[in-house]
């Protein structure tokens, strides 16, 4: 009884203002992504777009974003993480309203893109707020904060998708009224985290210089990549990949060097500042940080492969509506409230592998049901399960491993370690997504001019179960770090 106390007297004091905002932004995160998600479709007829273009307007997001992460992550360890978390609402909030005026599939690519941007700088700012608002001491405290901010993506994610589905389907500015609305609860997180007063507590870092090369190594190497995947083809496609390969491998060497201060690489060079990358964070923890972050690109990979063709399947293949796609895809948003609900009240009592396997297999779940779908079976035998499973092994990961996260790394390290583990999300979204626009585009060739061949669809969701079942594989050979 006296815990529960305590755990309540911590998550509803006053000083706990800016974390609650950090919450709110974790649900508005979610919600812009579903709500453009569920709209795809209109979007594509209101604006003539191909499927091509359709996927850079959920992977434009997550590339940003993702590239980003990184250094918006050192931006608030050194600078603040009020500031840089206001910063960020501030940019996603216009980008946001901005994409409600566009008439092209182009711009609005863009600017779901430079989204992205503000996405990359509340995250991680907000992680650092809740690791320092909560810190290992407060225990249960602890565990339910970081629980509540995983909650906020199904939370969010079912009211993106509800509302966004609504909105299109009623509004008279169908898909554009989405992304207003979206602007609207942007600039409310923006005005949330301006009122509570008082300094960032932060430890004074010792070197507060930026690894600016690092920054650059590493967005343009990610960046390259992507797009390299999401063209598949092209004649400049092999020496682009090939740069990118190359910048990559650059930014791991440069990250080396300013770690170790390599004695065989210009040890004596004028600007050296802190890597924006330690390496040797892979290594905390006796190694099981770096299988965190592996599986967590992985397992989100499958996840938003589910997430982007089941919606698909339902409005362009079956043909229904924004809204009886929505009714469809409730059961994911409660499961993963459950989820988080149960990953509160039982981590640090249960092994953090046992968690991570039983969501990788439960969510592996999800696109294998899809993979063997037969249209004319009733929902319950396919839809409804795919819908529960979908989203264990995200929520499980996203709980558990933002608190393993916040527990391996230093008090100056917590927005940066967020970070990091935000961008394997992001990228695996990214990749996923693209990976699977691949094979779906792949396989369409060999159904002629049909654009709804079940096939297609089918090969997509195979590629979904070869990344969930590569990360339980990836879950169960690292039981030896546990």
């Amino acid at each position: 009884m006296l815990v529960n106390v305590r755990v309540s007297l911590l998550l509803f004091s006053p000083s706990s203002a800016l974390l609650y905002t950090s919450l709110l932004t974790r649900r508005s995160q979610s919600s812009n992504g579903t709500s453009v998600a569920i709209a795809l479709p209109t979007i594509g007829a209101s604006l003539h777009a191909k499927a091509a273009a359709l996927q850079w307007l959920v992977s434009a997001y997550s590339l940003s974003s993702g590239c980003l992460l990184l250094f918006c992550g050192h931006l608030a360890d050194v600078h603040g993480r009020k500031r840089v978390f206001v910063a960020g609402s501030a940019l996603l909030a216009v980008f946001t309203l901005g994409c409600g005026f566009v008439h092209d599939e182009v711009t609005l690519a863009v600017l779901r893109g430079l989204q992205g941007i503000g996405g990359a700088a509340t995250i991680p700012a907000a992680l650092g707020i809740l690791a320092h608002e909560f810190p290992p001491s407060s225990g249960r405290a602890r565990a339910a904060a970081f629980s509540s901010f995983s909650a906020g993506a199904p939370i969010g994610g079912a009211l993106g998708m509800v509302f966004g589905g609504l909105v299109t389907q009623l509004s008279r500015y169908t898909w554009r009224a989405q992304f207003w609305l979206s602007a609207a609860i942007a600039f409310a997180v923006l005005v949330l985290g301006i009122i509570p007063k008082g300094p960032d507590t932060l430890p004074p870092p010792r070197d507060t210089r930026t690894d600016w090369p690092g920054a650059v190594l590493s967005a343009a190497g990610l960046i390259l990549l992507v797009f390299v995947l999401g063209q598949g083809s092209g004649p400049d496609i092999l020496s682009l990949l090939v740069l990118s390969i190359v910048l990559l491998c650059i930014f791991v060497l440069w990250e080396f060097h300013l770690e170790t201060r390599n004695r065989f690489v210009a040890s004596a060079l004028a600007y050296a500042p802190p890597p924006l990358l330690p390496p040797s964070l892979f290594a905390r923890r006796r190694g099981r940080l770096g299988f965190i972050y592996a599986v967590a690109l992985l397992q989100f990979g499958a996840f938003m492969i589910w997430a982007f063709w089941v919606q698909l399947y339902y409005q362009v293949y079956i043909g229904y509506s924004p809204v009886r796609t929505v009714i469809r895809l409730v059961p994911m948003f409660v499961t993963g409230m459950i989820c988080n609900v149960v990953v509160a009240l039982i981590v640090g009592r249960v092994p953090t592998l046992w968690l991570i396997v039983t969501g990788t297999l439960t969510t592996t779940v999800a696109p294998l049901l899809f993979a063997l779908i037969v249209p004319s079976a009733p929902y319950w035998a396919f839809g409804f399960p795919a819908a529960v499973c979908s989203v264990v092994g995200a929520d499980f990961l996203f709980a558990a491993g933002t608190i393993f996260v916040a527990d391996s790394v230093a008090p100056h390290e917590q927005s940066v370690g967020g970070g990091i583990f935000q961008t394997m999300t992001q990228l695996g979204t990214s990749f996923g997504v693209t990976a699977s626009t691949i094979v779906f585009n792949h396989v369409q060739t060999h159904w002629g001019p049909r654009p709804d061949a079940l096939g297609s669809y089918q090969a997509a969701m195979w590629t979904g179960v070869g990344f969930g079942g590569v990360g339980t594989s990836f879950a169960l050979s690292g039981s030896g770090f546990f």
